[in-house]
């Protein structure tokens, strides 16, 4: 099945996640102007009226350069919706979507068939993020045009299965699009999420590490100096299963490796976490690319270059069978 028309627009095949609290339009419109779809939350903007001056500026800006560079479209940008019942603000958030026609949403914590409908009423298309292939399943029965598959080693909220498995299972019976999530920071997994079944890489981390990003120089730095042994998976921050930078909660003076369990019923997605995610730092597995805090832009020049490289060596270690 051939890309929505507003998913072919994008130049690379990859998709900056939406950053919770990170992701402001300064780094959106830099990973669209650099070739990837960028994103953000909606609940970054805080009060809600920003929502309305960020989209105007995002919108604004790419119209912008997209005049000005004709020969160097920017790719489409998404907002992430939370459609948990835990967030008021979706009926409010999806209203400024509408009035701006947000190309893509990507929805989490959910499936709805009434914000599903909504978005295809402007034209938009929903991608939504999932841990396994019953939820796949249930995404793509209430209207959603595509999935994000949130695999293994993905940071924030990350599922536990191998992304091989994952993707396998959804391409049984699911030809539309497909992004792969987890331990993505370099060109080489970009290209073995294609070759897996997916359409685009889903990365986050490796962002988060970049000079538009709104985090800390010591959350940047952290990211740059740690590996995958120093991620801890724990449900305690937020109710729901994600991955965190062990340094920044041995910082908030709990010990990583003997974290409580959380009660899955009480997620919290408003101040409260907004407070443990600043302190507490998300971070996924596939942070060892990572030597650096770079401009977007060069982040994704060396992600297009090591795709193009590791294209080459597979298809010359294909032709010597």
């Amino acid at each position: 099945m051939p890309l929505p028309a507003a998913l072919q627009r994008a130049p690379l095949p990859i998709i900056g996640a939406p950053l919770f609290i990170i992701s402001t339009p300064k780094l959106v419109i830099a990973q669209c102007k650099a070739g990837v779809i960028g994103s953000m939350p909606a609940l970054n903007a805080r009060p809600a009226s920003q929502v309305d001056e960020w989209l105007a500026e995002i919108t604004e800006t790419l119209a912008a350069w997209d005049r000005d560079h004709p020969g160097q479209p920017s790719a489409p940008f998404a907002i992430n919706q939370i459609v948990h019942k835990s967030n008021d603000r979706l009926d409010h958030d999806i209203e400024m979507c509408a009035k701006y026609k947000v190309p893509v949403i990507i929805t989490s914590l959910g499936a709805r068939t009434d914000v599903n409908e909504a978005v295809h009423a402007w034209g938009g298309v929903v991608l939504h993020d999932i841990i396994n292939n019953a939820y796949a399943h249930k995404a793509v029965e209430k209207g959603a045009d595509g999935l994000i598959a949130v695999a293994a080693g993905a940071g924030g909220h990350a599922g536990v299965k191998s992304p091989f498995a994952l993707l396998q299972e959804i391409r049984e019976w699911f030809t539309g699009p497909l992004a792969l999530s987890g331990a993505i920071a370099s060109g080489d997994a970009v290209l073995a999420a294609l070759a897996a079944g997916a359409d685009f890489a889903y990365i986050g981390s490796a962002f988060i590490a970049t000079e538009e990003a709104r985090a800390s120089e010591a959350y940047k730095q952290c990211i740059v100096d740690s590996n995958s042994d120093d991620i801890v998976y724990s449900n305690l921050f937020t109710g729901v299963h994600g991955n965190y930078l062990k340094p920044s909660i041995v910082n908030a003076g709990m010990d990583p490796d003997n974290l409580p369990v959380s009660d899955p019923s009480k997620m919290n997605f408003g101040d409260g976490a907004k407070k443990a995610w600043k302190d507490i730092w998300g971070c996924g597995q596939g942070i060892g690319p990572v030597k650096a805090v770079l401009p977007t832009a060069e982040l994704v020049a060396r992600l297009k270059r090591e795709m193009l490289a590791a294209q080459q060596r597979v298809n010359a270690r294909i032709a010597a069978c």
